[in-house]
């Protein structure tokens, strides 16, 4: 995606306003999906985008298929990386995420690996089997409101072992706050 000046602007401008930084790199890989924890506030909405715009970079999520007929809404949901799916289908999400992911040469989903802003007790699976199938590794990125900053982290490599995986990819984010709760322990 090519980067726009002001958009970048606008994003740097918001985090600074709002007292955050930027820490870590990202890597030079094509795809990815990048997992973005603790979910705990809608403000991880507002931080995250503000990141995404300062770095210039594209990040695709997931959104039902119904909003695409809706009006002018497909062209703006898919000029802002959204990906449509139908939860009803018979190929199940992340079959239609896989295939959406093989489809191009160059994509990152970003997910919540929570799936709600709540505490839970156990991540959803659904990051790590979406990775897993298509053969990508997850990038592991941290809203950390103790010290107001996004950390990027490391790519983790998956194996086969989706318990370990996670709890690996768990201990990493143990140090970070979110706003109204930290990251799941692993186990």
């Amino acid at each position: 995606m090519p980067r726009n000046q002001f958009m970048q602007w606008l994003g740097r401008s918001v985090l600074r306003l709002g007292g955050w930084r930027m820490e870590g790199a990202f890597p030079d890989i094509p795809k990815t999906v990048l997992i973005a924890a603790p979910h705990s506030s809608n403000w991880d909405g507002v931080w995250g985008i503000a990141a995404k715009l300062a770095l210039g970079i594209r990040l695709s999520i997931l959104g039902k298929h119904s909003l695409f007929k809706i009006p002018l809404m497909g062209p703006l949901l898919r000029w802002q990386g959204v990906v449509p799916v139908n939860r009803s289908a018979p190929q199940g999400v992340v079959e239609q995420a896989v295939a959406a992911m093989r489809s191009r040469d160059c994509i990152w989903y970003a997910i919540a690996p929570e799936g709600t802003r709540k505490r839970v007790q156990h991540w959803k699976p659904g990051f790590w089997r979406i990775a897993h199938a298509a053969g990508v590794p997850v990038l592991a990125a941290a809203f950390d409101y103790a010290r107001r900053r996004i950390v990027i982290g490391p790519a983790f490599a998956l194996s086969d072992d989706m318990d370990a995986d996670i709890a690996r990819i768990q201990h990493w984010y143990a140090p970070f706050k979110g706003r109204r709760h930290d990251v799941v322990p692993p186990g």
